[in-house]
Protein backbone atom coordinates (compact mmCIF):
# COMPACT_ATOMS: atom_id res chain seq x y z
CA UNK A 1 0.00 0.00 0.00
CA UNK A 2 1.44 3.26 -1.06
CA UNK A 3 0.44 6.83 -1.80
CA UNK A 4 0.25 7.20 -5.57
CA UNK A 5 3.31 7.51 -7.98
CA UNK A 6 2.92 10.31 -9.77
CA UNK A 7 5.64 10.05 -12.30
CA UNK A 8 5.82 6.54 -13.57
CA UNK A 9 8.95 7.32 -15.99
CA UNK A 10 12.14 5.53 -15.74
CA UNK A 11 14.52 7.86 -13.40
CA UNK A 12 17.63 9.62 -15.65
CA UNK A 13 20.44 7.14 -15.17
CA UNK A 14 24.42 9.12 -15.29
CA UNK A 15 26.36 5.58 -15.80
CA UNK A 16 28.44 5.69 -18.71
CA UNK A 17 26.96 2.24 -19.27
CA UNK A 18 23.55 3.61 -18.87
CA UNK A 19 23.15 1.91 -15.40
CA UNK A 20 21.01 4.03 -13.14
CA UNK A 21 23.73 4.69 -9.85
CA UNK A 22 22.63 4.26 -6.53
CA UNK A 23 24.46 5.43 -3.23
CA UNK A 24 23.92 3.56 -0.05
CA UNK A 25 24.53 5.44 2.73
CA UNK A 26 26.42 3.43 5.87
CA UNK A 27 25.88 4.84 9.18
CA UNK A 28 27.02 4.11 12.37
CA UNK A 29 24.91 1.55 14.03
CA UNK A 30 24.07 0.34 10.73
CA UNK A 31 21.60 -3.19 10.66
CA UNK A 32 23.21 -5.34 8.43
CA UNK A 33 19.86 -6.57 7.19
CA UNK A 34 18.43 -3.21 6.04
CA UNK A 35 21.98 -2.19 4.53
CA UNK A 36 22.12 -5.30 2.21
CA UNK A 37 18.52 -4.87 0.69
CA UNK A 38 18.95 -2.39 -1.75
CA UNK A 39 22.48 -4.75 -3.09
CA UNK A 40 20.73 -7.62 -3.45
CA UNK A 41 16.79 -6.29 -4.86
CA UNK A 42 18.35 -3.80 -7.63
CA UNK A 43 21.30 -6.61 -8.25
CA UNK A 44 18.75 -8.85 -9.32
CA UNK A 45 17.74 -6.52 -12.39
CA UNK A 46 18.84 -7.30 -15.35
CA UNK A 47 18.40 -5.94 -19.02
CA UNK A 48 17.64 -8.50 -22.20
CA UNK A 49 21.28 -8.78 -22.52
CA UNK A 50 21.66 -9.86 -18.99
CA UNK A 51 23.44 -6.30 -18.21
CA UNK A 52 22.88 -4.90 -14.92
CA UNK A 53 20.35 -1.37 -14.52
CA UNK A 54 21.49 -0.71 -11.78
CA UNK A 55 25.20 -0.11 -10.34
CA UNK A 56 24.44 -0.10 -6.28
CA UNK A 57 28.10 1.47 -4.30
CA UNK A 58 27.57 1.25 -0.50
CA UNK A 59 29.44 4.66 1.00
CA UNK A 60 29.80 6.20 4.02
CA UNK A 61 30.04 10.13 5.00
CA UNK A 62 33.51 10.09 5.21
CA UNK A 63 35.00 7.50 3.44
CA UNK A 64 36.04 5.08 6.94
CA UNK A 65 34.85 1.80 8.19
CA UNK A 66 31.58 1.97 10.20
CA UNK A 67 30.51 -0.35 12.68
CA UNK A 68 27.05 -2.23 12.51
CA UNK A 69 24.67 -2.76 15.10
CA UNK A 70 25.71 -6.52 14.72
CA UNK A 71 29.01 -6.12 16.34
CA UNK A 72 30.95 -6.38 12.92
CA UNK A 73 32.46 -3.54 10.66
CA UNK A 74 31.33 -1.94 7.77
CA UNK A 75 34.42 -1.78 4.80
CA UNK A 76 32.71 0.83 2.51
CA UNK A 77 33.55 0.93 -1.32
CA UNK A 78 33.43 4.79 -1.05
CA UNK A 79 33.02 7.83 0.75
CA UNK A 80 30.85 10.82 0.08
CA UNK A 81 32.09 11.26 -3.37
CA UNK A 82 29.50 8.30 -4.39
CA UNK A 83 26.52 10.28 -2.79
CA UNK A 84 27.72 13.38 -5.28
CA UNK A 85 27.77 11.25 -8.26
CA UNK A 86 24.38 9.19 -7.23
CA UNK A 87 20.91 9.20 -9.53
CA UNK A 88 19.47 7.90 -6.10
CA UNK A 89 20.38 8.12 -2.52
CA UNK A 90 19.46 5.59 0.11
CA UNK A 91 19.97 5.92 3.72
CA UNK A 92 18.95 2.52 6.01
CA UNK A 93 18.54 3.36 9.49
CA UNK A 94 21.08 3.73 12.20
CA UNK A 95 21.35 2.59 15.66
CA UNK A 96 23.74 5.10 16.86
CA UNK A 97 22.07 8.56 16.97
CA UNK A 98 19.57 8.57 19.51
CA UNK A 99 19.82 12.12 19.33
CA UNK A 100 17.55 12.27 16.09
CA UNK A 101 14.95 10.53 17.95
CA UNK A 102 14.83 13.51 19.82
CA UNK A 103 15.52 16.24 16.79
CA UNK A 104 18.66 16.89 17.20
CA UNK A 105 21.05 17.24 15.01
CA UNK A 106 23.08 15.16 12.20
CA UNK A 107 26.57 14.62 13.02
CA UNK A 108 28.63 17.41 11.02
CA UNK A 109 30.11 15.10 8.17
CA UNK A 110 26.66 13.37 7.30
CA UNK A 111 25.27 17.07 7.28
CA UNK A 112 28.36 17.83 4.94
CA UNK A 113 27.94 14.37 2.89
CA UNK A 114 23.97 14.78 2.51
CA UNK A 115 24.70 18.95 1.31
CA UNK A 116 26.89 17.56 -1.59
CA UNK A 117 23.98 15.62 -2.80
CA UNK A 118 23.19 16.40 -6.49
CA UNK A 119 19.68 18.83 -6.75
CA UNK A 120 17.33 16.50 -8.03
CA UNK A 121 18.74 13.28 -6.91
CA UNK A 122 16.47 10.62 -5.90
CA UNK A 123 15.59 10.16 -1.72
CA UNK A 124 14.94 6.82 -0.16
CA UNK A 125 15.27 6.05 3.57
CA UNK A 126 14.55 2.31 4.85
CA UNK A 127 13.00 2.24 8.62
CA UNK A 128 14.14 4.57 10.16
CA UNK A 129 16.62 6.12 8.21
CA UNK A 130 13.76 8.35 7.78
CA UNK A 131 14.73 10.45 11.04
CA UNK A 132 17.96 11.31 8.72
CA UNK A 133 15.87 12.72 6.17
CA UNK A 134 13.97 14.05 8.51
CA UNK A 135 16.51 15.37 10.73
CA UNK A 136 18.05 16.92 7.38
CA UNK A 137 14.84 18.89 6.18
CA UNK A 138 13.86 16.94 3.51
CA UNK A 139 10.68 15.66 4.80
CA UNK A 140 9.76 18.77 5.56
CA UNK A 141 5.77 19.23 4.59
CA UNK A 142 6.28 16.34 2.74
CA UNK A 143 4.26 12.68 3.29
CA UNK A 144 6.53 9.94 4.82
CA UNK A 145 6.43 6.73 6.86
CA UNK A 146 8.41 5.00 9.38
CA UNK A 147 8.37 1.94 11.45
CA UNK A 148 4.85 2.09 13.37
CA UNK A 149 6.51 1.15 16.54
CA UNK A 150 8.31 4.89 16.07
CA UNK A 151 5.77 6.81 14.69
CA UNK A 152 4.42 9.13 17.99
CA UNK A 153 8.37 9.26 18.03
CA UNK A 154 8.94 10.56 15.04
CA UNK A 155 5.71 13.25 15.08
CA UNK A 156 6.72 14.81 18.16
CA UNK A 157 10.38 15.46 16.62
CA UNK A 158 9.24 16.12 13.33
CA UNK A 159 6.31 18.23 13.38
CA UNK A 160 6.63 19.43 9.69
CA UNK A 161 6.26 15.96 8.17
CA UNK A 162 2.90 14.01 7.12
CA UNK A 163 3.26 10.92 8.92
CA UNK A 164 1.50 7.60 7.85
CA UNK A 165 2.12 4.59 9.78
CA UNK A 166 0.07 2.48 8.12
CA UNK A 167 1.94 1.71 4.45
CA UNK A 168 4.61 0.12 3.82
CA UNK A 169 6.18 3.09 1.63
CA UNK A 170 5.27 6.31 0.51
CA UNK A 171 6.53 7.30 -2.99
CA UNK A 172 6.04 10.86 -2.68
CA UNK A 173 8.36 11.52 -6.22
CA UNK A 174 12.01 12.27 -5.61
CA UNK A 175 11.70 11.36 -2.24
CA UNK A 176 10.69 7.74 -1.00
CA UNK A 177 10.53 6.48 2.69
CA UNK A 178 9.50 2.95 3.86
CA UNK A 179 8.19 1.07 6.93
CA UNK A 180 10.24 -0.81 9.29
CA UNK A 181 13.00 -3.66 8.49
CA UNK A 182 11.38 -5.78 5.11
CA UNK A 183 9.20 -3.47 3.62
CA UNK A 184 12.40 -1.92 3.14
CA UNK A 185 12.53 -4.72 0.37
CA UNK A 186 8.68 -3.82 -1.19
CA UNK A 187 9.77 -0.14 -1.61
CA UNK A 188 12.91 -1.06 -3.86
CA UNK A 189 10.60 -3.01 -5.67
CA UNK A 190 8.00 -0.67 -6.15
CA UNK A 191 11.37 1.53 -7.70
CA UNK A 192 12.36 -0.77 -10.04
CA UNK A 193 8.44 -1.05 -11.02
CA UNK A 194 8.75 2.49 -11.29
CA UNK A 195 11.01 2.41 -13.28
CA UNK A 196 11.07 -0.40 -15.60
CA UNK A 197 7.75 -1.65 -15.57
CA UNK A 198 6.09 -4.41 -13.40
CA UNK A 199 7.64 -7.06 -15.54
CA UNK A 200 11.51 -6.71 -13.85
CA UNK A 201 10.25 -6.17 -10.42
CA UNK A 202 8.22 -9.58 -11.08
CA UNK A 203 11.89 -10.96 -12.23
CA UNK A 204 13.70 -9.65 -9.08
CA UNK A 205 10.83 -10.78 -6.62
CA UNK A 206 11.29 -14.01 -8.08
CA UNK A 207 15.37 -13.90 -8.52
CA UNK A 208 14.94 -12.36 -4.10
CA UNK A 209 12.57 -15.32 -3.42
CA UNK A 210 9.82 -12.36 -2.32
CA UNK A 211 6.35 -11.27 -3.29
CA UNK A 212 6.25 -8.62 -5.25
CA UNK A 213 3.51 -7.27 -4.13
CA UNK A 214 1.86 -7.36 -0.63
CA UNK A 215 -1.26 -6.85 0.54
CA UNK A 216 -2.34 -4.26 2.81
CA UNK A 217 0.42 -2.10 4.92
CA UNK A 218 1.77 -1.96 8.51
CA UNK A 219 -1.97 -1.81 9.97
CA UNK A 220 -1.92 -5.67 9.56
CA UNK A 221 1.29 -5.62 12.06
CA UNK A 222 0.39 -2.94 14.48
CA UNK A 223 -0.05 -4.82 18.18
CA UNK A 224 -3.11 -3.26 18.38
CA UNK A 225 -5.91 -5.49 21.26
CA UNK A 226 -7.99 -7.51 19.45
CA UNK A 227 -10.44 -9.78 20.77
CA UNK A 228 -9.75 -13.69 19.62
CA UNK A 229 -12.61 -14.77 17.47
CA UNK A 230 -14.47 -17.85 18.67
CA UNK A 231 -13.46 -19.82 15.54
CA UNK A 232 -10.85 -19.84 13.38
CA UNK A 233 -11.86 -17.77 10.30
CA UNK A 234 -9.98 -16.00 7.78
CA UNK A 235 -10.18 -14.26 4.32
CA UNK A 236 -7.26 -15.73 3.06
CA UNK A 237 -8.76 -18.13 0.98
CA UNK A 238 -11.35 -15.75 -0.35
CA UNK A 239 -8.71 -13.81 -1.27
CA UNK A 240 -6.78 -16.22 -3.43
CA UNK A 241 -10.33 -16.84 -4.56
CA UNK A 242 -10.95 -13.48 -5.54
CA UNK A 243 -7.22 -12.92 -7.63
CA UNK A 244 -8.44 -15.72 -9.91
CA UNK A 245 -11.70 -14.14 -10.48
CA UNK A 246 -10.73 -10.06 -10.69
CA UNK A 247 -12.37 -9.74 -14.20
CA UNK A 248 -15.80 -10.73 -12.50
CA UNK A 249 -18.38 -8.83 -10.74
CA UNK A 250 -16.91 -9.37 -7.06
CA UNK A 251 -19.20 -7.60 -4.92
CA UNK A 252 -19.25 -7.28 -0.78
CA UNK A 253 -21.51 -9.62 -0.51
CA UNK A 254 -20.53 -12.23 -2.72
CA UNK A 255 -17.04 -11.98 -1.29
CA UNK A 256 -18.64 -12.60 2.43
CA UNK A 257 -20.57 -15.16 1.17
CA UNK A 258 -17.59 -17.12 -0.41
CA UNK A 259 -15.71 -16.68 2.90
CA UNK A 260 -19.18 -18.09 4.91
CA UNK A 261 -19.11 -14.74 7.00
CA UNK A 262 -21.89 -12.34 7.43
CA UNK A 263 -20.95 -8.51 5.76
CA UNK A 264 -19.65 -6.61 9.12
CA UNK A 265 -18.00 -9.44 9.94
CA UNK A 266 -16.45 -9.92 6.70
CA UNK A 267 -15.24 -6.24 6.07
CA UNK A 268 -14.03 -6.50 10.00
CA UNK A 269 -11.90 -9.82 9.61
CA UNK A 270 -10.89 -7.89 6.50
CA UNK A 271 -9.38 -4.84 7.61
CA UNK A 272 -7.86 -6.65 10.22
CA UNK A 273 -5.95 -9.13 8.27
CA UNK A 274 -5.15 -6.72 5.05
CA UNK A 275 -4.74 -3.32 6.34
CA UNK A 276 -7.24 -1.42 4.05
CA UNK A 277 -11.33 -2.49 2.79
CA UNK A 278 -12.31 -4.72 0.40
CA UNK A 279 -12.81 -2.56 -2.30
CA UNK A 280 -9.54 -0.98 -1.57
CA UNK A 281 -7.95 -4.08 -1.72
CA UNK A 282 -9.66 -5.15 -4.81
CA UNK A 283 -9.06 -2.13 -6.78
CA UNK A 284 -5.47 -2.35 -6.36
CA UNK A 285 -5.09 -5.85 -7.41
CA UNK A 286 -7.20 -5.20 -10.39
CA UNK A 287 -4.40 -2.31 -11.24
CA UNK A 288 -2.11 -4.78 -10.69
CA UNK A 289 -3.35 -7.04 -13.23
CA UNK A 290 -4.04 -4.40 -15.57
CA UNK A 291 -0.40 -2.96 -15.70
CA UNK A 292 0.78 -6.35 -16.30
CA UNK A 293 -1.07 -6.64 -19.23
CA UNK A 294 -0.76 -3.51 -20.79
CA UNK A 295 3.39 -4.05 -20.82
CA UNK A 296 3.42 -7.36 -21.28
CA UNK A 297 0.61 -7.62 -24.21
CA UNK A 298 -1.02 -6.29 -27.19
CA UNK A 299 -5.08 -6.39 -25.96
CA UNK A 300 -6.97 -3.35 -26.66
CA UNK A 301 -7.85 -0.81 -23.42
CA UNK A 302 -10.86 -1.52 -23.61
CA UNK A 303 -10.05 -5.48 -23.41
CA UNK A 304 -7.74 -5.16 -20.79
CA UNK A 305 -10.54 -3.35 -18.37
CA UNK A 306 -12.52 -6.04 -18.91
CA UNK A 307 -9.91 -8.30 -17.86
CA UNK A 308 -9.52 -6.80 -15.26
CA UNK A 309 -12.90 -6.13 -14.02
CA UNK A 310 -13.09 -2.73 -14.42
CA UNK A 311 -15.88 -3.03 -16.68
CA UNK A 312 -14.99 -0.45 -19.46
CA UNK A 313 -12.10 1.60 -20.65
CA UNK A 314 -13.03 4.63 -19.46
CA UNK A 315 -13.41 3.39 -15.44
CA UNK A 316 -9.82 1.54 -16.01
CA UNK A 317 -8.51 5.10 -17.32
CA UNK A 318 -10.47 7.17 -14.71
CA UNK A 319 -8.38 4.60 -11.74
CA UNK A 320 -4.92 4.80 -13.42
CA UNK A 321 -4.78 8.74 -13.65
CA UNK A 322 -6.35 8.49 -9.76
CA UNK A 323 -3.37 5.81 -8.94
CA UNK A 324 -0.63 6.93 -11.29
CA UNK A 325 -1.46 9.92 -12.28
CA UNK A 326 -1.19 8.71 -16.55
CA UNK A 327 -3.96 7.09 -18.70
CA UNK A 328 -3.42 3.33 -20.12
CA UNK A 329 -2.25 4.38 -23.29
CA UNK A 330 0.15 6.27 -21.70
CA UNK A 331 1.63 3.74 -19.33
CA UNK A 332 1.70 1.61 -22.12
CA UNK A 333 3.62 3.48 -24.46
CA UNK A 334 6.41 3.94 -21.13
CA UNK A 335 6.95 -0.03 -20.24
CA UNK A 336 5.25 -2.16 -23.36
CA UNK A 337 8.30 -3.96 -25.49
CA UNK A 338 8.71 -6.29 -27.80
CA UNK A 339 11.00 -7.91 -26.27
CA UNK A 340 8.78 -8.63 -23.37
CA UNK A 341 5.90 -10.25 -24.90
CA UNK A 342 8.35 -12.36 -27.02
CA UNK A 343 9.52 -13.42 -23.73
CA UNK A 344 6.01 -14.21 -22.57
CA UNK A 345 7.08 -12.37 -19.28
Amino acid sequence: MQWPCTDPRPAPSADAAGRHRIAVLALPGVPPFELGIPSRVFGSVLDAGSRPLYEVTVCTADGAPVLSDAGFTVQPAAGPEALAAADTVIVPPTHAMPELGRGGPLPPEVTAAIAGIRPGTRMVSICTGSYVLAAAGLLDGRPATTHWNLAPEFRRAYPRVKVDEEVLFVDDGDVLTSAGVAAGVDLCLHMIRRDHGAAAANRAARMCVVPPWRDGGQAQYIDRPVPEPTVATTTTATRAWALEHLGEPLSLNRLAEHARMSLRSFTRRFRDEVGMTPVQWLTAQRLELAKQLLETTDLSIDLVAHRCGFGSANSLRAHMRTAFGVSPAAYRRTFHTDDLVEAGV
